[in-house]
């Protein structure tokens, strides 16, 4: 982050110094009023008490899009024992599952409550800097663990930055594509193993953008996701479905191979679909997994 210059151009050209927030408190006000767009989590509590017997206070709790839960907790620079005040209240919150769901029920109705993912619960933790052991215990660790690093410039930018992630187990996908065809082309009783095999080699290409790619399993898709979800992937019998967080505008849209989904209902998230039958298509898709990596 140290290493990123901004300068402010209008009337000359004046460096923007970065600085930390004077107190921790500032850094939580500015991403709890933002949290879906900065973290793509929907928001549910502040300071949110463990009880009595417990003694603490979970910073900021949330629901991603994946509906899996999430903690984030902040401090203004660098602190050794961030991780494990999270990961002490990540025990709490999966002893006390009943009780979060009351809390989803009560913010965001009785769909949401009924589709947590207690599978893949997260632990974001945003702070002014981290110690090298931190980066090196959350790629060890088994939770879904993010580290990210602030700074405000000026009145009004704050930047992240995820400096590290948890790595997830990843299954053994084909280092290249086999030609199996057009899916289309092949008889019926083949297809479904044709769109399979597009599945394990969309898989290795997502997972291989970036270190800090993690997937979630849901029931209609698989999720890959950063700090968000950049792709979500559903089989179909005749094609697989990729949406994808690029913007259908940015991108020229080919009629059976690329669509504008904004405001129409799908599985997962992301507006730009993206139609593969073939490898040719999951290798001309290839471009758009980057952009959409780089998005989110």
């Amino acid at each position: 982050m140290e290493s990123l210059k901004l300068f402010y151009t209008k009337n000359g050209v004046t460096e923007v110094t970065p600085r930390l927030a004077e107190a921790e408190a500032d850094v939580q006000g500015l991403v709890e009023g933002a949290m879906e767009v900065m973290l793509g989590v929907r928001f549910l509590a502040s300071e949110y008490s463990t009880g009595s017997f417990h003694g603490g206070r979970i910073d900021s709790l949330g629901l991603d899009e994946n509906g899996a839960p999430v903690i984030v907790e902040y401090k203004r620079a660098t602190d050794p024992g961030v991780i494990n005040q999270g990961l002490f209240y990540m025990a709490w919150l999966v002893d006390h599952r009943t009780e979060f769901q009351v809390l989803v029920r009560e913010r965001l109705g009785t769909t949401a409550a009924s589709q947590v993912l207690w599978s893949a619960p997260r632990l974001i933790c945003i702070a002014g800097d981290f110690t090298r052991y931190d980066l090196h215990a959350v790629r060890e660790h088994r939770r879904s663990i993010d580290l990210v690093r602030y700074r405000l410039y000026g009145e009004h930018h704050i930047a992240l930055e995820t400096v590290a992630a948890s790595v997830v187990a990843r299954a053994k996908a084909p280092t290249r594509i086999r030609r199996v065809g057009a899916v289309g082309t092949l008889p019926a009783q083949r297809a479904p193993q044709a769109v399979a095999y597009l599945a394990s080699a969309v898989d290795e290409l997502l997972l291989g953008l970036g270190d800090d790619v993690k997937k979630v399993r849901r029931q209609q898709y698989d999720a890959y996701q950063r700090l968000r979800n950049f792709a979500c992937v559903t089989p179909r019998q005749d094609k697989l479905l990729v949406y994808l967080k690029a913007a259908p505008a940015a991108v020229d849209l080919v009629p059976g191979f690329t669509r504008d989904v904004t405001g129409v209902g799908h599985h997962g998230t992301g507006d730009l679909e993206v139609q593969l039958r073939s490898e040719e298509d999951v290798e001309r898709a290839v471009e758009l997994f980057r952009l959409s990596y780089a998005a989110a």
